[in-house]
């Protein structure tokens, strides 16, 4: 397992960003909010990208992806690839999070 750190963004030096060793600039999602907003035509790809704000809020490498889409138009198919495991795996510790939320609440309310 990675060891993750908080370390301030290289652009605006306010805001925390967790990292790894692997980050050499860490930079904050207000930071690239810019960069991610853009019309996206290809129907294909509007679909991948529509996802929710938060994994992107999360995710460095999933608005790297999307900055580099709007940057150069295409993506290779190992970045497709790669972007909807990602997505999934996020999407997969989402679902487990709330059934343990549910699962809490559960054991509380049989306790009163």
């Amino acid at each position: 397992m990675a060891f993750k750190y908080k370390q301030k963004c290289m652009r605006c030096r306010k805001n925390y960003v967790t990292v790894t060793w692997k980050n050499r600039f860490p930079v904050c999602y207000g930071c690239q909010q810019k960069e991610l907003q853009g019309e996206i035509r290809d129907p294909k790809m509007k679909k991948m990208f529509d996802i929710p704000e938060e994994f992107y809020k999360e995710n460095a490498f999933l608005r790297s992806i999307k900055i580099n889409y709007f940057k150069y138009d295409t993506l290779t198919e190992k970045q497709i690839e790669t972007f909807k495991k990602a997505v999934a795996k996020m999407k997969k510790s989402l679902k487990e999070k709330e059934q343990e939320g549910k699962e809490e609440k559960k054991k509380k309310e049989q306790k009163e």
